[in-house]
């Protein structure tokens, strides 16, 4: 496979200053969930919200991820979404984590976030996931396969252990080249141009940029991990998801990193459920709804999310208690304090680069203010 060159991109666009006491640079990854009683136009409010807030407070970046045929996450749309929180911020990185690469012709990707450059100068990123983002049949219907199945659901920041032969990496480098605007002459689609895209600055007259979101890979197991650091890549790993795998993983990505012309160094962050709350039994109602949320996802019942008070008084039997207490488990919460520690030993144990936060709860209000719990915590700025 051809090496991912992307002389366009610099580390520091990739790399994110820790502020305040923080160990590392904190960002943000938003599900975009839907409560019950709520619409998906409250939803995509909350988004903004949150990013205005992750800006003003200086964490590092705001992503989306790709989901499909979920009540209760409204983020199928990523480029849709970032274009609309890129109109109402200013400075902070907005990116996916990530677009399901193989749910997606890699030209119309190319378009889709050459045209967030174009909105967003050297503010976007393109995080790539293999997973389908939902269950088999829904990827069936977004043509990822006639098999339908194919593939169990998906999440942000995951991958699925499945062999996918090669075809995720040819993906890859055509998505590349046409983001780069290099297919080699005699190639068929030599002459097919991603626009906007750097074609522009070579065509007569033209001004246009030739940089490009940098790319990263997305994953909970080894593929992806050993792919990103074979082309030099930055590397995003969903502990949030997939816990028992992270520091394999990342040992994985660093023992095989390669420096590039993207990067002289490996650079890994991961996605980290956590949820600050006044009190700590007020965070355990908080994110029981999700755990909840996802029992029933898992159970093949998605649905929105149910309100705490629900979540509560749901009689669990013994196997839905114990997924669910093994699902807590991996979340980080309480009080912002507590979040704090458990976030500083996180980072400590698994050496990631950075951390992205996801807050899953019923209510945008209990989202925002976890963040902003979390930000007075480390004492990042409020500007």
């Amino acid at each position: 496979m051809d090496e991912i060159r992307g002389e366009q991109i610099q580390g520091d666009e990739i790399r994110g200053t820790a502020r305040g006491t923080a160990p590392v640079p904190l960002s943000v990854l938003d599900l975009v969930t839907v409560g019950q009683g709520r619409t998906a136009t409250q939803a995509l409010r909350t988004g903004v919200e949150i990013a205005q807030l992750a800006e003003r407070r200086g964490f590092h970046r705001y992503w989306v991820a790709e989901h499909h045929s979920m009540p209760g996450v409204a983020s199928s749309s990523p480029a849709v979404i970032l274009a609309h929180t890129a109109a109402r911020t200013e400075r902070i990185r907005l990116g996916s984590g990530g677009v399901m690469l193989p749910n997606h012709a890699p030209l119309v990707i190319a378009e889709q976030f050459g045209t967030l450059e174009a909105m967003a100068p050297g503010r976007v990123d393109l995080g790539l996931g293999r997973a389908p983002g939902t269950d088999g049949a829904t990827a069936a219907a977004l043509r990822r396969t006639d098999r339908l199945n194919e593939g169990a659901m998906g999440s942000p920041l995951v991958e699925r252990s499945r062999d996918l032969g090669e075809d995720f990496p040819q993906q890859l480098m055509e998505l590349t080249r046409f983001l780069d605007d290099d297919f080699p002459d005699g190639h068929p689609y030599a002459r097919i141009h991603a626009v906007p895209g750097p074609v522009q600055a070579t065509a007569e007259g033209g001004v246009q940029s030739p940089g490009r979101p940098p790319i990263w890979l997305l994953g909970s197991s080894g593929f992806s991990a050993r792919l990103a650091g074979m082309l030099g890549l930055p590397f995003a790993f969903a502990h949030h998801f997939s816990a028992q795998n992270t520091v394999p993983a990342l040992e994985l990505y660093r023992d095989s990193f390669k420096p590039s012309t993207v990067l002289d160094a490996p650079y890994a962050l991961i996605g980290v459920a956590a949820l600050a709350a006044d009190d700590e039994r007020e965070a355990r109602r908080q994110v029981l709804t999700g755990a909840l949320s996802m029992l029933r996802l898992r159970s093949g019942r998605p649905g929105l999310v149910p309100t705490p008070e629900e979540a509560e008084a749901y009689a669990f039997s013994p196997m839905e208690r114990e997924f669910v207490d093994n699902w807590l488990v991996n979340i980080v919460h309480g009080t912002a304090d507590e979040v704090r520690s458990g976030l500083d030993d996180l980072a400590k144990r698994t050496g990631a680069d950075e951390l992205m936060i996801t807050a899953n709860a019923h209510s945008g209000e209990a989202r925002l203010h976890s963040y902003g719990l979390i930000a007075d915590a480390y004492g990042l700025p409020d500007a």
